[in-house]
């Protein structure tokens, strides 16, 4: 599925000195396509598994059209996406990218902008994360189909990683101002930011780093934009003792900050561990998945 083998000391290099990597082949084109056709019956509510992702941030017939459709762990109502968002390559490059000694799944992302769509506002997704120890998240971000900047492709603000972290952004999905926040963080880091539109092929994608802000404008294009993000942590993370998180903490067990790996696996790690449960449950796919 993934035509990446494992980051060399260029691609390290690169991803600390701009807080992103853009990957112009991660998977094959055929592979996008097959995923990119999951989107529909997701959207409808036709889920795989029988279980509803934990966010389902647009739903046909009570949403609008030009809002930007949003299906965050979706790994746990499709297997199809599973086998993406699970695969140990993500989990080698996460945690060689971030110096961790292995990675492990925070969360997916389905991102759908169909044409029309309105923008998603600049953010870093570390400051969603406090309820994590550490609260750090490096992304796999796969477009599954080719971007543009027309068409309201992902854009990422160089060296922002090493800005301070800022606030959880006010209005995620179609703020009148999508920079607003981000040219904020910028005068107060002292800097004049320069925003990388991401242009590639379907299958190509980018990781980024948790504190680099990104976001995307409004599809201007005829064609629809979908990606599939896999946020992954430290293979050693754990709750936070005290700070709640109001969706994900529901999965923190009684008397433990420890993350079960039932809803947090482990993609893979330096000594060669990955969740046992994993290849049990990507088996299942039928033959037809990507």
């Amino acid at each position: 599925m993934f035509l990446i083998d494992e980051p060399d000391s260029s691609d390290i290099q690169r991803f600390r000195r701009d807080g992103f990597l853009v990957v112009e082949r991660l998977i094959e084109p055929g592979t996008a396509a097959r995923l990119a056709a999951r989107f529909g019956p997701l959207f409808r509510g036709e889920f795989e598994t029988g279980l509803r992702p934990d966010e389902w941030n647009w739903r046909e017939g009570r949403d609008a059209e030009d809002l930007t459709r949003q299906i965050c762990n979706a790994w746990k109502s499709d297997r199809h996406v599973a086998r993406a968002v699970l695969h140990p390559r993500i989990g080698l490059w996460c945690a060689r990218l971030s110096g961790w000694p292995g990675a492990r799944i925070n969360q997916d992302n389905l991102l759908w902008k169909p044409p029309g769509a309105r923008p998603l506002a600049f953010h870093q997704d570390d400051s969603y994360q406090q309820w994590v120890v550490p609260p750090e998240l490096c992304t796999c971000w796969i477009a599954l189909d080719a971007t543009s900047a027309a068409g309201g492709t992902i854009e990422y603000v160089v060296g922002s990683h090493r800005w301070n972290l800022a606030p959880p952004a006010t209005q995620f999905h179609a703020p009148h101002d999508y920079g607003r926040e981000m040219h904020e963080a910028a005068e107060r880091a002292g800097v004049v930011p320069e925003r990388v539109r991401v242009e590639v092929p379907a299958g190509g994608g980018v990781f980024h780093h948790g504190r680099t802000f990104h976001g995307s404008g409004t599809n201007r294009a005829d064609t629809h934009r979908r990606a599939l993000a896999s946020h992954c942590m430290s293979s050693e993370a754990r709750y936070h003792p005290t700070n709640v998180g109001n969706i994900y903490g529901r999965y923190k067990r009684a008397g433990t900050t420890e993350m079960d790996e039932s809803f947090f696996p482990v993609l893979w790690t330096e000594d060669g561990y990955r969740s046992a449960f994993l290849d049990g449950y990507l088996g299942a796919v039928p033959d037809a998945a990507p």
